[in-house]
């Protein structure tokens, strides 16, 4: 297929060409422009190549398209993915009536649909590859004809990251390379591109735009487009396939051709690079997560053996510089069960049964992995019983004493491994029926640190080892077959390569052995030059590979999803958003916010009660977020090299005064916390609301010698309560009575600056509460603020505050709140006394501690302060009341299909397009067209001869209409008022919208603008 640009309006075209046609591919062209005034939104359409006049196009790139990844929008600009180099690999089943064949993406051309900025059609033949520096279409030319800069492709890190050789793709469009052989001959509903495994799709989130559209063709239509291979679904990860010779008894002398593949699909829910990407997420998504399965083909049976890896599936992480001494920090040590929970249970129903193998060894840090892993296993187990299981085995301790092979022998004679091979089996089919013979009923998950050189050194072993197990039964002399195993050796060493370059950049260690069985000094001295590149490359290139990966598969906040322009789709969505009470509850919540500059002190015998509880007699908060500044000494020697100890002795001291409270309730966890030299935060939740906080991320950002320095600046964790966001932060500002310019620089700084993973920012949450020293001081003289303090005349002292000033001039905390200051200054007071500062200095006291907060789910209920002496700061607080939303997916599901078919559904002598019209456009818009008729078509103008009038998507339906399209009448099920019961709701989201005796069609969105007539001149497509 050939892509065509044609500008008024700016339109691309992907055509099938003539050797398409010729295989049996349909003459068809998929249409692409964007919406009016939207870089999010396109107009796609699927048309006869014969209603397309491109006489008037250019085309942008002599080379073959392969088909289209998706759309994505970028900087303000949408861009259409298409693949413009790949190889097809070879058939990895040839016995299968359909063609298995698999093809490695080499490169990918990115064109944009809303400008012509990053256009080049002047040299459409030049191949970038990874890192290319002669990429055409990637620079610019002076009038003078001397090269220039230009500025960077907007998707040339995604070109990059698609083009390094680790993409793959069906050729064939009736085959799902995503998902197992096991799992495809299972399937009994007929042939459906649309089914894929979404674990291992990595372009879903570009290509969902175009899914959504294929399924709203009508049948025939939606058979062309498969047929055509216009929407391509990409894998990540390694496919190899060699074809070999084996020996059979002597019947007519030929040998046995048999096909050996290996394919591994890299999980993309939590993909990412090796120091930026640990653990598992609250979803139970692992990093660096793997299925490999080894399928071994012949003309009579086809065996596949499949077996999974992925990091330690807790909360833990590696932050700072990373050499070879890894520093592990198990971030959420009491609140892992919950997500480890849902990792297991969610590999059990996919595989039936999961035994984990651990290589980690016996350092300090792997230890204390292996530690947690084997009492969360033991948790889990209670709940999913002997469907799990964990085998630990110090991979760097049997190499110590016997070199590596003498991990082959001890590894086959481990009983719980030998057991389980012998339980889970292997899938086996019948080659010319595809009927299952066996099946495959669990897996083996392995891990290591990475999950790379140790893992695929075992993964190996494993592979090999079930593989004997099937030629037992069907070919026993192909066991000693030497052909055979350096072929499997070979594919091994070729996978642990290939996934070692992605997570960690560089090939994998031990592959050497793997492919030759021996150890050799070159096999050495290769893994010593991969360690050091390794350690380069994690430190200094994976962030920008990170922010691509997050960008590719739609993890950034700020993106917006490319969506097709559809009135029927758009209006229901608008009407879903209107009825979200009908389809969420809310519940409330109590937060406790407290902060305290603790002046680099311990803590004292002082009991921690009057602030954690200042109301004994009111509920118990379900989360207590505590903030501290200077928990260490700002010394030199602290802020080069911070002592976490400090932190962890106020953890024990806290957590050990929640556990002794009078009256106690209920238990509280440390979920998170995170630390910047002497600013830290922590957060504590009720334990029974571990499974439903998920999404806990911490992040810091320094500000203190123009942010070279974490004397001062800011800790932040943000989380999501069920479906509500909330962001915590703890910031030290910058120090001195006049420096408040430095103050309000610092509050900027860490606003623009502070980010956390996937590209979420403060504003990025709903709710945000700040507290911390802003070290903001009173504008009056010493002796005046402490008689006014000792009369408790606050008002006085509050039209002197800097802060108030601040913000009043929205210099900083710009739509942030704060309660009224009806307590003393708490800076700055005499070491144990109640007396302000009576040393040299005699620092005027100042209200610099103080909790600010936005968001409407918020309600302050209580700010005070806490009069505990054991810093020269006294510890202030805030409790909220939180209003938390909880979203049943399932009624939004039913009630989307309700709004869908009301919308669709029309009365005899009724038009759909007039009824979108309506549902669309308002009356009292003299801009807009007057709706379809039978005379002529809205889009059908001559003032609107090349393009389509699309409403915004936020304007209102309602504006003097008297009917809302999506309300139900006072009779309906669905009018039922938001204090219903959840199941009166539910029953009634269950029942059928019926208008007056309605006829349902479904049609297409609107027409284009005006075709003309494929003209004479059109260039041929060859």
């Amino acid at each position: 297929m050939y892509l065509y640009l044609s500008e008024g309006p700016r339109t691309l075209y992907l055509v099938t060409s003539s050797q398409d046609e010729r295989h049996g591919c349909p003459a068809r062209t998929l249409v692409f422009r964007a919406a009016q005034d939207s870089s999010s939104q396109a107009v796609v359409e699927f048309l006869p190549k014969s209603e397309v006049d491109l006489s008037n196009a250019v085309r942008l790139t002599s080379r073959i398209v392969k088909g289209c990844l998706g759309l994505i929008s970028i900087a303000g600009d949408m861009f259409l993915a298409v693949i413009i180099s790949a190889t097809e690999l070879g058939n990895s089943r040839p016995s299968s009536p359909i063609s298995e064949a698999v093809c490695q993406i080499h490169d990918v051309g990115f064109y944009c649909l809303t400008s012509s900025l990053w256009d080049d059609v002047s040299d459409p033949t030049a191949s970038p590859g990874f890192g290319d520096q002669g990429d055409a279409y990637m620079r610019d030319y002076n009038a003078s004809g001397s090269a220039t800069p230009a500025p960077e492709h907007p998707c040339q890190s995604l070109r990059k990251l698609i083009s390094t050789g680790t993409f793959y793709y069906a050729a064939d469009p009736q085959w799902d390379l995503s998902s197992r052989l096991q799992r495809r001959l299972a399937r009994t509903e007929p042939w459906d591109p649309s089914v894929f495994d979404e674990r291992f799709v990595w372009n879903e989130y570009i290509a969902k735009s175009l899914l959504d559209f294929r399924e709203r063709l009508d049948s025939h239509e939606r058979a062309e487009l498969d047929r055509c291979q216009f929407i391509v679904l990409a894998i990540q990860g390694h496919v190899g396939i060699c074809t070999l010779a084996l020996p059979v008894p002597p019947t007519n002398g030929s040998p046995a051709v048999a096909t050996l593949s290996l394919i591994s699909r890299l999980g993309w829910k939590r993909a990412g690079t090796r120091f930026n990407t640990r653990g598992v997420d609250d979803d139970g998504n692992c990093a660096n997560f793997v299925e490999t399965e080894t399928v071994f083909s012949t003309d009579q049976h086809c065996y596949s053996y499949v077996q999974v890896r992925g990091s330690v599936p807790l909360f833990w992480e590696q932050q700072g510089l990373q050499t070879f001494g890894q520093r592990i920090q198990i971030t959420r040590p009491q609140a892992s069960q919950p997500a480890f929970d849902r990792h297991f249970a969610a590999l059990v129903e996919e595989y039936g049964a999961v035994h984990a193998i651990n290589l980690l060894g016996t350092k300090e840090n792997e230890a204390a992995l292996t530690t947690a892993y084997n009492r969360h296993m033991k948790s889990a187990q209670h709940a999913l019983g002997d469907t799990i299981g964990l085998t630990s085995f110090d991979f760097h301790a049997a190499v110590r004493i016997g070199g590596h092979e003498s991990v082959f022998r001890e590894v086959r004679r481990l009983e719980n491994i030998v057991g389980n091979l012998d339980r889970f089996g292997f899938a086996m089919a019948d080659a010319s029926t595809n009927d299952i013979i066996t099946e495959q009923k669990g897996v083996f998950r392995t891990n290591c640190l990475d999950c790379l050189d140790r893992t695929n050194f075992v993964q190996d072993i494993l592979s090999r080892t079930a593989l004997e197990q099937f030629l037992m039964h069907v070919r026993r002399e192909w066991i000693h077959s030497n052909s055979l195993w350096s072929n499997h050796g070979e594919l091994w060493a070729e996978n642990g390569d290939a996934l070692s370059r992605i997570y960690a950049g560089t090939g994998a260690l031990n592959t050497s052995f793997t492919r030759s069985g021996k150890r050799t000094l070159a096999g050495v001295l290769s893994d010593a030059t991969k360690s050091v590149s390794r350690a380069y490359i994690n430190n200094f290139q994976d962030k920008g590979k990170q922010a691509a990966i997050d960008m590719f598969v739609g993890n950034l906040s700020t993106q917006r999803q490319v969506t097709i322009f559809d009135p029927i789709h758009d209006s229901v969505r608008a009407a879903l958003e209107r009825r979200l009470p009908e389809y969420s509850t809310t519940k409330q919540c109590t937060i406790f916010a407290g902060t305290w500059n603790l002046n680099g002190r311990p803590p004292s015998s002082e009991s921690l009660l009057p602030w954690l509880f200042p109301r004994p007699n009111t509920p118990e908060p379900d989360m207590l977020v505590l903030g501290f500044q200077e928990i260490v000494p700002l010394t030199a020697q602290q802020i080069v090299q911070t002592d976490p100890e400090k932190k962890r002795v106020w953890e024990s001291k806290i957590l050990d005064t929640l556990d002794r409270r009078p009256g106690k309730k209920s238990s509280y966890i440390l979920l998170r916390s995170h630390q910047l030299v002497g600013t830290a935060l922590l957060i504590l939740v009720k334990k029974e609301l571990t499974a439903v906080i998920r999404n806990v991320e911490a992040t810091s950002h320094k500000t203190g010698l123009r942010g070279m320095s974490g004397n001062k600046g800011a800790v932040g964790i943000r989380l999501d309560y069920h479906d509500t966001s909330f962001c915590f932060l703890t910031a030290h500002f910058a120090a001195g009575h006049t420096n408040v310019v430095e103050r309000n620089a610092d509050y900027r700084t860490i606003v623009n600056g502070l980010h956390f993973l996937k590209g979420k920012t403060i504003d990025s949450h709903q709710n945000i509460i700040w507290l911390g020293d802003t070290n903001y001081r009173i504008d009056l003289d010493n002796d005046r603020v402490r008689n006014l303090a000792l009369l408790d005349d606050f008002d006085a002292l509050l039209a002197a505050d800097q802060l108030k000033r601040a913000m009043d001039e929205r210099a900083v905390f710009e739509s942030y709140q704060e309660g009224p200051l009806l307590f003393r200054p708490t800076y700055k007071y005499d070491l144990g006394t109640d007396n302000y500062d009576t040393s040299e200095k005699l620092r005027i006291p100042a209200w610099t501690d103080r909790v600010l907060f936005k968001g409407n789910d918020l309600d302050l209920a209580v700010y005070s302060r806490a009069d505990l002496r054991g810093s020269d700061h006294r510890p202030v607080f805030a409790i909220f009341r939180a209003e938390i939303r909880i979203v049943d997916h399932v009624k939004q599901a039913v009630l989307s299909k309700l709004l869908l078919e009301s919308v669709t559904s029309t009365a005899p002598g009724e038009k759909l397009d007039e009824k979108l019209a309506s549902l669309t456009f308002t009356a009292d818009e003299p801009e807009l067209p007057l709706p379809s008729s039978d005379d002529g078509a809205w889009w059908d103008d001559p003032d609107h001869p090349n393009g389509i009038v699309i409403p915004l998507s936020s304007r209102s339906a309602t504006h003097g209409r008297g009917t809302n399209p999506f309300d139900s009448s006072s009779e309906s099920s669905l009018s039922s008022s938001p204090s219903s019961s959840e199941e009166e709701l539910y029953h009634a989201l269950q029942a059928p919208i019926t208008p007056a005796q309605p006829t349902t069609t479904r049609r297409p969105a609107p027409p284009p603008p005006i075709r003309a007539a494929k003209s004479a001149s059109e260039p041929e497509l060859t």
